[in-house]
């Protein structure tokens, strides 16, 4: 019985866990370039030579979801996805780098070019500044070239490029902020394979339908650890009423 608690109640913490995991996907199902979490558990004995019967249950890994989303057509010329694998990179504000699938991007005042959360894009060196009154084409590889609607007419420039890698997906890390990040805090490398699409977002990869199934099987799963936790007080009850008589 005591392994029957033990079990039961770390079982119905973690669900809780897991059932919060399932409804943070659910809300992001029509996010950007969202990347669906995934949790798993398992039972832990514990180490004591005076408990041996006790097991723990813990979210023995979360992992990511690296899935494609479905790609949307915008024509919009600052809506970029990736095509395959691949991320963007975003200059963070310490100097470091994150990642990201979502390429919605806008200027600033200035020109800069950011995600919409304001976080500068990385290009190959450096942030990317587009000259005001420009109009603006991104090429497969990554190139942003604009086209003066003053002075000489048809002149193409290029004015940076977008900085774009494709590390391994098991040393990503993901942030409270949703970003990804090298899990040693390197930057990763440029990768000249990884190619983009202009006027396309790739939309998020949370399948509704499965998270949905799970959330209804968390239920039922908490249900029943409950179920087992009442089931445990029941015969502790019944066992000190016989040892009591």
């Amino acid at each position: 019985m005591d392994k029957l608690i033990y079990t039961a109640m770390t079982g119905a913490a973690q669900t809780l866990s897991r059932q919060a995991a399932v409804s943070h996907n659910l809300a992001n199902a029509t996010s950007t370039g969202y990347r669906a979490e995934e949790h798993r558990l398992r039972a832990v004995q514990i180490q004591s030579q005076s408990l041996p019967t006790r097991a723990f249950v813990v979210d023995a890994s979360t992992q990511t979801s690296f899935a494609p989303g479905p790609i949307q057509q915008t024509d919009r010329t600052l809506d970029v996805a990736l095509r395959g694998k691949g991320w963007f990179a975003l200059q963070m504000p310490d100097g470091s780098e994150a990642y990201t699938r979502d390429g919605s991007f806008e200027l600033t005042e200035n020109g800069v070019l950011q995600t919409r959360g304001g976080i500068p894009v990385a290009g190959d060196g450096g942030t990317i500044t587009i000259p005001p009154d420009s109009e603006i084409s991104v090429a497969t590889d990554g190139t942003i070239s604009v086209v003066s609607r003053t002075g000489t007419p048809n002149q193409s420039n290029a004015v940076g490029r977008l900085k774009l890698v494709n590390p391994e997906e098991v040393q990503l890390v993901r942030g409270e902020d949703g970003l990804f990040r090298l899990k040693g805090g390197e930057q990763a490398e440029a990768d000249p394979a990884v190619k983009v699409a202009s006027g396309f977002l790739e939309g998020s990869n949370v399948n509704v339908v499965e998270q949905m199934v799970t959330m209804i099987a968390l239920a039922r799963q908490f249900e029943m650890q409950t179920k087992m936790l009442s089931n445990a007080e029941a015969n502790d009850r019944a066992a000190s009423q016989i040892l009591g008589r």
